[in-house]
């Protein structure tokens, strides 16, 4: 009997793969929602109150949108080239140029990494300290080696562990929801404070504070770059892939902008900044009988979550990068009894070790924001040279002006124009510098095995 039309052309749409084709819509919806949420949100809040004042959701309405400029772009790839490796592949098919491939995967890596390190210094913060009073330099260094340690026994422990602390961080969010609407119906808050900008100056400052305070809460968008990897484990991905990217950054846009109007209304920006913890301090304000220690055990799960999905993603990369022949070929090697890439989680375990132990939350989320709305701009820019390649199946196609406005705030956000500290711009150029370093290793030896 003969395929049916619409079997025939989700058939054309799925290039053949050695993968698994598992993943529906609604799965890749789920998938995406829960890769974005996280520590940016849980830890990183009081730093941008810190950095515009009471209106706190005017950042994470800005960075929102960004998100779905880039956004748009990365539907647009994915569709038309279906297959993982995200922006190191887009850029290869766009540029042809393999060491700005290598650096583009690099900082992506090193992105997942910054996040990771965020999120463990979060760990080890104030949501923490409701329980026991110890060092958090030292508890952010074991709690990278314990996922570590996990992220070696094996993926499906640490799948299984991801679709838990998802659960467990939406259901965190949604109480800080229903503790506004509590506040909202009984008149608590102070609504007055939702206007207040304050990034301590007029004029240039004022714009460069609001830049900056948007470049981090951008930090807490990322993730939805990450799920165009699963491309050959989904089906029909290039009529999936629009819709579930869509819908998971206007998801969590939606709820992120609500959690910080509640955050401001209920707790005044010096409080949320001195935080570690900021949304527990929403927690004790609220005027509900919520158990302050049950929300810190939520968070603590939260910002777990970020950063299993990021040990892996990290350690996952530079498996590939050493199988493509990238890096060394040594950091490819596999733990034989548990097949993980055990050199690839040592070497992004040993970076993550160095990054907790000299950088704090919002300078770590930072770096994250930064390094990846540098890739940002490459794969917006990627998407307009791709233009000239078509592919024989069809997919979505952005209006042109999307991926022109997305390179444009990209760049004006990783650049000096938003406020942001000297340490963010040397901690990535520390973390290039190992990247470069480690090129140039493998240069040489492949040219000492070629003679």
């Amino acid at each position: 009997m003969p395929n049916p039309p619409q079997a025939e052309a989700a058939a054309a749409d799925e290039p053949a793969t050695p993968l698994k084709r598992a993943i529906g819509p609604r799965l890749l919806i789920l998938f995406v929602i829960g890769d974005i949420l996280g520590t940016g949100i849980y830890a990183t809040t009081g730093n941008v109150a810190g950095k515009v004042g009471g209106a706190l959701w005017l950042p994470f309405a800005i960075s929102f949108v960004v998100a779905l400029l880039t956004a748009a772009s990365y539907v647009e790839l994915v569709g038309k080239y279906p297959r993982a490796a995200g922006a190191a592949l887009y850029t290869q098919k766009a540029f042809r140029v393999p060491f700005l491939t290598f650096i583009i995967a690099f900082m992506v890596m090193c992105s997942g990494l910054a996040s990771a390190s965020a999120a463990a210094r979060a760990f080890g913060g104030d949501y923490l300290q409701e329980f026991v009073d110890i060092p958090p330099t030292l508890v952010a260094v074991l709690f990278v080696l314990a996922l570590a340690a996990l992220t070696l026994r094996g993926v499906s422990e640490s799948v299984r562990t991801n679709v838990v602390l998802t659960v467990v961080e939406v259901t965190g969010l949604l109480v800080i929801l229903g503790i506004g609407a509590y506040a909202v119906l009984t008149g608590d808050g102070e609504p007055a404070r939702l206007t207040e900008v304050d990034t301590g100056g007029t004029g240039h400052a004022l714009v460069s504070g609001v830049l900056g305070a948007t470049a981090l809460a951008f930090f807490a968008y990322v993730g939805f770059e990450d799920s165009v990897n699963m491309a050959e484990e989904t089906k029909n991905p290039a009529r999936t892939f629009p819709r579930a990217i869509f819908i998971g950054v206007t998801v969590t846009g939606t709820v992120y902008i609500l959690v910080a109007l509640v955050s401001s209304l209920l707790v005044p920006p010096g409080t949320l900044e001195s935080s570690s913890g900021p949304l527990l301090e929403v927690v004790k304000a609220g005027g509900v009988d919520f158990p302050p220690r049950l929300f810190a055990l939520i968070a603590l799960f939260a910002v777990s979550n970020s950063a299993l999905i990021n040990i892996m993603m990290a350690s996952r990369l530079v498996y590939g990068m050493a199988n493509e022949r990238v890096l060394p070929p040594g950091m490819g090697r596999i733990l034989p009894h548990r097949r993980t890439p055990v050199a690839g989680i040592l070497f992004v375990s040993l970076i993550a070790v160095g990054l907790v132990s000299t950088g704090e939350i919002g300078g770590l989320g930072d770096t994250t924001s930064f390094l990846l709305l540098c890739v940002f701009f490459v794969v917006n820019v990627a998407v307009l040279v791709l233009r000239r390649d078509t592919v024989e199946h069809a997919h979505f196609r952005t209006p042109t002006a999307l991926p022109v406005l997305g390179a444009v705030t990209s760049l004006i956000l990783a650049s000096p124009l938003a406020d942001r500290d000297t340490e963010v711009y040397v901690r990535a150029g520390v973390l290039l510098a190992i990247g470069v370093g480690l090129w140039v290793v493998n240069k040489l030896a492949l040219a000492a095995a070629d003679r």
